[in-house]
């Protein structure tokens, strides 16, 4: 028998009204997405219930009303733990869910924390610092090149041309300019060089496993040679996404990624993007808890596609992943 699912997103038209740059929206979903996730719960046997953001749920919560499942694509609006806020809000009220708990997403989506956690893991990192003023950048003990992007923002923001830096002259503005326009520290880190990867992953704990593993290649013409934020909001006309078939490389690259899922306690489904040193060895950059799932442009669909596996049963493999935590009996 199918579930009744919330469905708990924040779009983007939902708050273009309030005046929020295409950048501060950049994070959001597109009705596109919601469409295919309805669908897609529809064609498993379920019945999709659309909620909205947060704010809607937290209202129709304190009314009374309850769901056997929610599926929440929801990343908050504003604060280092915004993503967080969705999980909590159902933990409250003992409403089951998909993907991780609160403590996951507030950590993973702080930059300098998941980095901590991962490293405490045994998961190879580049070394970073974490930068709350200018002046902090005359004690910094790292090496160059080095890349600045801010501590605890998605999809890219703050990450541009100049987010690679060589010299301790040209980081200086970089982070005083990130550090008035975002409100929040910067990373530091030491400049990766290598080649760069996203992997899919599914499950949770014991039971995760990897999906598959795409490889970022940005074409020529691309407006910088990092992942930028223009880069990934232009990603049809500027990248390249290929299998990792390697299995030299892919074996490397998938352990690193499936300890970091793991040690930061990821559920159901989820992303680790790495990339090479200068000695061609896997590093962690960060985890996605929260992955994009618009059927075609986001990075864990795109992957399920190329691994064999179709959107549907990519749905259906998160909500079996989130009933099997719970104890729900579900079917069509």
């Amino acid at each position: 028998m199918g579930l009744r699912i919330g469905l708990v997103y924040d779009l983007r038209a939902a708050y273009r009204d309030q005046g929020l740059s295409e950048e501060a929206l950049a994070e959001f979903d597109s009705e596109a997405t919601v469409d295919a996730l309805d669908a897609a719960l529809r064609g498993l046997g379920h019945t999709p219930d659309r909620i909205g953001h947060g704010r809607e749920l937290a209202r129709r919560l304190v009314a009374g009303e309850r769901w056997d499942l929610v599926f929440t694509i929801a990343e908050g609006v504003a604060g280092r733990s915004r993503e967080a806020q969705v999980p909590a809000l159902l933990e409250m009220f003992a409403v089951p869910y998909t993907f991780s708990d609160p403590l996951t997403c507030a950590a993973t989506l702080d930059k300098g924390v998941a980095k901590r956690l991962a490293a405490a893991a045994g998961v190879a990192t580049a070394r970073f610092a974490v930068v709350g003023a200018v002046a902090e950048l005359d004690a910094l003990e790292l090496t160059y090149p080095l890349f600045a992007k801010p501590l605890a923002e998605g999809t890219g923001k703050g990450v541009d041309g100049d987010s690679h830096v060589t010299t301790p002259a040209a980081l200086r503005p970089v982070v005083a300019r990130l550090l008035a326009r975002y409100r929040q520290p910067v990373l530091v880190e030491e400049y990766l060089p290598g080649r760069e990867f996203t992997t899919s992953l599914l499950g949770t704990s014991a039971d995760a496993r990897v999906l598959g593993t795409l490889e970022v290649l940005l074409r020529e013409g691309a407006p910088h040679g990092d992942y930028t934020f223009a880069v990934k909001e232009e990603s049809e006309q500027y990248v390249d996404y290929l299998p990792l078939r390697d299995p030299l490389l892919r074996g490397p690259v998938e352990a690193l990624a499936l300890l970091a899922y793991r040690a930061l306690e990821c559920r159901d489904a989820g992303r680790v993007d790495v990339r090479l040193d200068g000695q061609g060895r896997p590093c962690f950059l960060e985890v996605n808890p929260l992955p994009g799932l618009h059927p075609s442009h986001s990075d864990l669909p795109m992957t399920a596609i190329a691994y064999g596996m179709g959107y549907g049963e990519l749905i259906g493999a998160i909500v079996a992943s989130a009933c099997r935590r719970y104890g729900i009996r579900h079917g069509a």
